[in-house]
């Protein structure tokens, strides 16, 4: 009999499926999510005989960290997991000012194989369960002191999140879970490569989780190039389903726009790209190449990336250009893989 994941539960659910009181449930909830504790013998409010009789039942902990990198650069940490079946995962701590933010994975891998991202090229595996996201966040809370702070959470890590869509709305839930992390749902992002129908499903989420689509060109023909996804989901049902979003939420969205040199940099793309994001309310964020080994794209010019810059915004568009951290231990975006083990 498989034991029960305790991470992926909330309060209720803990005491009903492990046959608890409502209170010893809301007990290891915050053990595990408020004070990141996976280890039930340090549950120390349980009872001995108790801790002993939850250990056969329950598994309390699915990840471990393997590796942590630091850029002594910027501070970013880069963190290698390995998962119960010796799958692996990255997750990246991105620190910027008082603001530090997690960025998370939600597959093993990445089904979608985007040409110019690392992540897809040792393939899919698997999809995370919410514990397996969740425990993320936790392992990375103890990695760094925020004092009384929370993180800003984004869901930009491995995978796409739209295609675990059920199991990412949990591990949401769970974060913002006011016995836990307790996070704002403003603090915490979503980014997709354009799922249709995972878009018009969060429009109709009831909360105010932010909202970023991956979108690297502003022309069917290039961006199926980049991103395959856009053959299935063209810019126009992109749009149509963003129209929706912003119809049932009224909330800004983020374009998201890797400047790949000599690719998508030049001013009639960046024409193409402001002819596409007027139709929202929304802001571009640019963000330069970061090289990976054998995949044959280059990094824009920085004369490439501020005109890119100066013509969207010169025209009303609010766009910024991200000075990237993490390049330098391959914990940008765009550079995360997952890792084999022997």
């Amino acid at each position: 009999m498989d034991k029960i994941i305790v991470s992926c539960l909330f309060p209720e659910e803990i005491s009903e499926q492990l046959g608890l009181e409502s209170y010893r449930g809301r007990q290891i909830f915050r053990w595990i999510h408020e004070k990141h504790m996976f280890d039930i013998q340090k549950m120390t409010d349980l009872s001995k005989d108790l801790r002993n009789e939850l250990e056969t039942k329950a598994e309390f902990c699915q990840t471990e960290i393997l590796h942590v990198e630091e850029s002594p650069v910027s501070g970013t940490k880069k963190v290698l997991f390995r998962l119960r079946d010796n799958q692996t995962i990255e997750s990246v701590i991105i620190p910027h000012r008082r603001r530090v933010t997690f960025c998370l994975s939600t597959q093993v891998g990445c089904p979608l194989k985007c040409a110019f991202c690392a992540t897809g090229k040792a393939g899919y595996k698997r999809n995370l369960n919410a514990g397996e996201i969740v425990e993320q966040a936790l392992h990375l809370l103890s990695l760094i002191d925020l004092g009384n702070r929370t993180p800003n959470i984004v869901y930009m890590g491995m995978g796409e999140p739209f295609w675990n869509y059920d199991e990412v709305i949990r591990s949401i839930k769970l974060i913002m879970h006011p016995l836990g992390i307790n996070i704002g749902a403003r603090k915490i992002t979503v980014s997709t490569a354009g799922d249709v129908k995972g878009i018009q499903k969060f429009a109709d989420e009831n909360w105010q989780v932010r909202l970023s689509i991956s979108l690297h060109a502003g022309n069917d023909t290039l961006r199926s190039r980049l991103v395959p996804l856009n053959r299935k989901y063209s810019l126009d049902k992109l749009a149509e389903a963003l129209q929706y979003y912003q119809q049932k939420t009224d909330r800004m969205i983020t374009f998201e726009y890797v400047l790949l040199g000599g690719t998508n940099d030049s001013l009639k793309q960046a024409q193409e790209l402001f002819d596409y994001a007027k139709q929202f309310k929304c802001t571009v964020n640019l963000i330069p190449w970061n090289p990976v080994a054998d995949i044959p794209f280059k990094s824009p010019t920085p004369e490439a990336c501020e005109a890119f810059l100066q013509f969207l915004t010169q025209n009303g568009l609010n766009a910024t250009l991200r000075k990237e951290r993490g390049q330098d231990i391959n914990a940008a975006c765009g550079q995360l893989r997952r890792i084999m083990l022997t």
